[in-house]
């Protein structure tokens, strides 16, 4: 009892509340849980406007371009994206900065106060929609321009889509992800996901999308009277394209990435259009703004450590988030090994077959986040599919550091199939002190 009371002084305020609730909360089937919330709290998303995203990969990478375009161009801009890297503030941000610890924890203690005054603490609220609610306040009290608001999970039911009309509903990349919630076809998940267009707002889709997706996605628009632009590769003239980034011309307009890869060239011109989009509302935003937000890093998102040895951490942990890290390998030289955790929930089999052929070696960790797959369990599933793969014995953090310090000539090294497994080592620290271990040892030979 000590222990758990001496635990608990050190928690800030807002971890309480947001502990005090289950991570999904009870399944729902309207957006009337969500709503009763935020009706408590005085409805803050009435007061504000938003771009809102939703596909089951790259709105991460968008929602950050767009943001650090908005705010480069002068607007003071919001973002709520899920779930966070580094710490629980990164999810509630005002033109790149965090929220403060002793904001979230007023308003934790101003939420607890209207939960209690309305009888509601034991509502069954999830932790998102805590999260939410205190973001949606800040952003209202902070008096932003523009909130660029990413949905957790699916789209037409998630605690996101309880604003009104958007002045832009942007679709990223669909393809099959949380099945078990949102369907288990292509037309069903796109059906989830479409449920974030309303009438009165312009509407964007990603290129590359299945046709049956885009089929769905069209009527929506079509139903609710939105004037929808899905954007197409043949529009592209792609002049570079590799893991440090990719250089490109669109409708006679030069732009770059700093992520790599082919699938962010697909979310950059997701985001060119959804500013074409927000011009017509009023929020005019340069080429130069532009193309400053294309130059976003976001973490975990194929990103490169070290260029020499190279060492990429992505957080990819679905087929096709997991296909488009395996593309950008195969066109990486060298031996490469893989070090790969990823979630019992994930498609562990046909991530395995994507990727199975893109590194020489594999080595399965497992113990960064509870429900991780047993690292013995993931080793077979790769081997089953040809590759050469091995359980490490040690700890996700340590079997980094001993790879690192085998490395030797052009060899790479790839950290992969969780974002939880990305979070670990995306702030670059443990790999570089593998690194000056590596440089000493290389010094004393």
């Amino acid at each position: 009892m000590i222990i758990f009371t001496e635990m608990m002084s050190r928690m800030e305020r807002y971890e309480e509340l947001v502990n005090s609730f289950s991570r999904l909360g009870k399944r729902v089937s309207d957006l009337s849980r969500i709503r009763t919330l935020l009706e408590a709290v005085g409805n803050p998303q009435n007061e504000l406007r938003f771009v809102h995203l939703a596909g089951t990969n790259g709105k991460g990478s968008c929602a950050q371009m767009l943001a650090d375009a908005l705010a480069h161009e002068g607007f003071k801009t919001g973002l709520f994206t899920s779930p966070y890297i580094f710490e629980f503030n990164d999810r509630i941000r005002i033109n790149g900065k965090n929220i403060r610890n002793e904001q979230l924890n007023e308003l934790a203690d101003e939420i607890q106060l209207r939960l209690c005054g309305r009888n509601l603490t034991h509502s069954g609220f999830s932790q998102f929609e805590i999260t939410q609610a205190m973001a949606m306040l800040y952003f209202k009290r902070q008096k932003c321009d523009i909130v660029v608001l990413e949905a957790g999970l699916g789209g037409l039911l998630d605690s996101t889509n309880a604003i009104a009309s958007p002045l832009v509903s942007v679709i990223t990349s669909i393809s099959f992800d949380h099945t078990a919630i949102l369907g288990e076809t292509i037309e069903e998940i796109a059906c989830q996901k479409a449920g974030i267009i309303k009438c009165g707002a312009q509407a964007v889709m990603s290129a590359e999308n299945p046709k049956a997706a885009v089929d769905i996605v069209r009527k929506r628009a079509a139903e609710c009277g939105c004037e929808l632009t899905v954007c197409n590769m043949n529009d592209v003239k792609a002049e570079q394209s590799s893991v440090f980034g990719n250089e490109f011309e669109y409708k006679g307009q030069h732009f770059h990435t700093a992520m790599g890869g082919i699938h962010q060239i697909i979310n950059a011109l997701t985001v060119i259009e959804c500013a074409k989009a927000l011009r017509k509302v009023g929020f005019d935003i340069s080429h130069e703004s532009l193309s400053f937000g294309l130059e976003a890093q976001v973490a975990g998102r194929l990103q490169v450590l070290s260029k020499e040895p190279l060492i990429i951490v992505d957080g990819g942990h679905n087929p096709q988030g997991i296909e488009a890290l395996a593309k950008t390998l195969d066109g990486i030289k060298g031996k490469k090994t893989a070090i790969i955790g990823m979630l019992s929930d994930k498609d562990s089999f046909s991530a395995a077959r994507l990727i199975a052929h893109s590194a020489e070696r594999f080595v399965t960790v497992d113990g960064f986040y509870e429900r991780a797959s047993k690292r013995e369990e993931l080793r077979d599933i790769l081997i089953s599919h040809g590759a050469a793969a091995e359980a490490s014995g040690l700890s996700a953090e340590q079997t980094v550091r001993e790879e690192i310090l085998k490395l030797c000539g052009d060899e790479g090294l790839v950290i992969c199939g969780s974002l939880f497994l990305a979070a670990k080592f995306a702030d670059g620290r443990i790999v570089k002190e593998a690194l000056c271990e590596r440089e000493k040892l290389c010094l004393k030979r």
